[in-house]
């Protein structure tokens, strides 16, 4: 399985998965001539995606969705609650093949499985996923409101994961942003911390081959202070990457190379 973060943070999210075949898309938030672009420049084509899978209505997530779906031609998996909510906030125009499902279902693509996990964050009916190839599981864990009991048993299950780490607490404190963002962001239905996620990965990680901390804030994190939390938490020897804020990448492999 390999794994590029084609973008991960407030500006735009979407990330390409590929193994046993198969390649899909989660989210669309960023233009779909920037997908394009970034696919290319690692030796993929985004025209021959399978499907186009999305995890909740916020822009960052959804709002190139329609774009990618009929420009690409590949097919939507959305929840009808999510796509309902998506339409409400901006013209995602005519959809022509659209698969529901309901976050709690696991569903076939080809040779994938995908797991769906309902999420506490304020996004009208959000999903985290997980994976499967029959061999390896990779989970995609962000925009989680706060730390779950499904969460925690879905990431003692896979074998690598996305993980978001979204802000420093002393940054987000002492930031620019109005009382009632900061305590959205730092409430049930608002984002990870850093030493929340760490934390989260040191209890319940034991599979993890790698972990790559995403969706950071661009006004309330580094990079450089997220991975110090979480090796502070997880020891120096633990395998770390950063999903960029503004490119593709790393590409990542599961099983890791040695």
């Amino acid at each position: 399985m390999r794994v590029i973060p084609l973008q991960s943070g407030s500006a735009g999210n979407c990330i390409y998965i590929e193994s046993s075949g198969v390649s899909l898309l989660i989210d669309a938030g960023i233009s779909g001539k920037r997908a394009k672009e970034r696919l290319a420049a690692c030796g993929r084509d985004i025209a021959r995606v399978d499907a186009l899978i999305v995890s909740h209505d916020h822009a960052d997530h959804v709002s190139c969705a329609g774009i990618f779906h009929r420009k690409f031609g590949m097919p939507l998996y959305i929840s009808e609650k999510t796509l309902r909510a998506a339409r409400a906030s901006r013209d995602q125009g005519t959809l022509r093949e659209v698969r529901h499902f309901r976050p709690g279902d696991a569903f076939r693509i080809g040779a994938l499985t995908v797991e769906t996990i309902p999420t506490p964050h304020d996004g009208a009916d959000g999903s985290a996923f997980v994976i499967d190839d029959g061999a390896v599981r990779l989970g995609i864990f962000t925009d989680l409101g706060h730390v779950f009991g499904a969460l925690e048993r879905a990431l003692s299950s896979v074998d690598a994961a996305l993980l978001e780490s979204n802000y420093d607490p002393a940054m987000l404190e002492d930031g620019s942003y109005p009382a009632a963002l900061k305590k959205r962001i730092r409430g049930k239905g608002g984002h990870l911390s850093n030493l929340e996620a760490a934390e989260l990965a040191a209890a319940h990680g034991g599979r993890l081959a790698w972990l790559c901390l995403a969706h950071l804030s661009g006004e309330n994190n580094t990079p450089a202070l997220a991975l110090r939390a979480h090796r502070e938490v997880l020891g120096a020897g633990f395998s770390l990457h950063v999903a960029d804020r503004y490119a593709a990448g790393p590409v990542l492999e599961l099983p890791a190379p040695s």
